[in-house]
């Protein structure tokens, strides 16, 4: 086990940060990777065929069907099943591949497709409609294998935000509950956006409310209103997944967690672990890894 989770980033060198990749190719050539936790500076979407692989997504056993998608946000700490049973396609992109606008940030961060906001990331299609989306796939290689023009990256965006818009469209239809767009979810998205950035060193409200210039009684409003939490249970949650990620994925000691996190005093970590969680570091890295 290492001192930190494995990060991989988007192939260097790359003037294109997208690609469609097949599972079976992947599965067979990054096999030892791919088994092991770590996150990526990019973005995931799985489309599995005839396979049924548990996918673990943060704690999360994500079991997916045949002809399945599975959506993965950047900087999500996953890991793929021991078996390596995926057949189908991937393809990964980044966000500076997609986002050359205010217009294309707000639409990938709101989509309800990566965010982890109200629901499972998955959709299961029928065979019919999945080749539709397999066929947007196969436009994307074949427009990765021609010459670069100017033309050529307005037409890879425009296929990936089809095939975004496309299945978006797919998951209303399955009966999902869009959060209601407006100040609220903005308000929302904001804190979380400022959260991610800076929950090791602000872990205090109104150290954020300054930030966004609402008061705390405004913003735990729109928080209660999206997520049923308050903002300082949401500050709580996502410092206790990284507590929880670097028990269970590193060797580092406690004392070298809880300075990670910001905590200056191993033992007032401790007992704010435990506070939340009601066990302490030591017991839930124990539980774990004995499971």
């Amino acid at each position: 086990m290492a001192d930190e989770i494995k990060k991989l980033k988007f192939k260097e060198n790359t003037d294109l940060q997208i690609e469609v990749v097949s599972l079976q190719n992947l599965t067979k050539s990054k096999k030892e990777l791919l088994v092991i936790p770590h996150r990526t500076n990019f973005y995931h979407i799985f489309l599995l065929e005839n396979c049924q692989p548990t996918h673990l997504v943060d704690f999360e056993p994500i079991k997916i069907e045949p002809y399945s998608f599975l959506f993965i946000n950047k900087d999500r700490v996953h890991q793929f099943d021991q078996l390596l049973n995926y057949e189908g396609k991937l393809i990964v992109f980044t966000e500076d591949f997609f986002c050359t606008t205010e217009t294309d940030i707000k639409f990938l961060r709101s989509s309800i497709l990566f965010n982890d906001l109200a629901d499972q990331p998955t959709i299961k299609l029928n065979k019919s409609d999945f080749e539709k989306y397999i066929n947007i796939c196969e436009n994307i290689t074949e427009e990765l294998l021609l010459p670069a023009d100017n033309s050529q990256y307005t037409l890879l965006k425009n296929l990936l935000h089809n095939f975004l818009l496309l299945a978006e469209r797919e998951k209303r239809k399955q009966g999902f509950t869009e959060l209601k767009k407006g100040a609220d979810l903005d308000y929302t998205l904001l804190f979380r956006d400022l959260l991610e950035t800076n929950y090791t060193k602000l872990k205090v409200v109104s150290d954020y409310t300054k930030l966004i210039c609402i008061s705390e009684k405004r913003l735990g409003q729109s928080t209660s209103k999206i997520l049923g939490k308050s903002p300082k249970e949401i500050i709580n949650d996502r410092i206790l997944l990284e507590a929880k990620r670097l028990l269970v994925h590193t060797n580092l000691s406690i004392k070298e967690i809880g300075q990670e996190l910001g905590f200056e005093d191993p033992a007032y970590f401790v007992r704010y672990f435990k506070k939340n969680t009601e066990t302490t570091p030591v017991e839930f890295r124990e539980t774990y890894l004995k499971n």
